[in-house]
């Protein structure tokens, strides 16, 4: 069961990774825009870096999908999860809340 949820948290922190990317291609292209309202005559050298590390960060969001979605392959499905926890016992089940609850609960 923990390995399940460590994919599903590797999931999750392949989001932080694609949000990255895109708050990166963000200011690679402000800052570009900035570099060539500043000195137009060098905007051609300017244009050529900015595509080159635009092709960079976009390479590496590519990748993060792509690892995504071979994780969410190996997930169970949510039926087998849902059985899963209908047929342990309850106390089971209280037991291993009872560890994680004062994470989540606030006095």
């Amino acid at each position: 069961m923990t390995y399940f949820a460590a994919i599903a948290i590797a999931v999750a922190l392949i989001v932080v990774a694609i949000f990255g990317c895109a708050l990166g291609q963000g200011r690679v292209v402000s800052s570009a825009v900035e570099g060539m309202a500043r000195q137009p005559a060098v905007a051609p050298k300017i244009q050529l870096a900015m595509i080159i590390g635009l092709a960079f960060i976009e390479s590496l969001t590519i990748y993060s999908l792509m690892l995504s979605f071979i994780l969410l392959g190996k997930l169970p499905s949510t039926d087998a999860v849902l059985e899963l926890f209908k047929n342990a016992p309850k106390q089971e089940i209280l037991s291993s809340i009872g560890n994680y609850l004062p994470y989540f609960v606030k006095n």
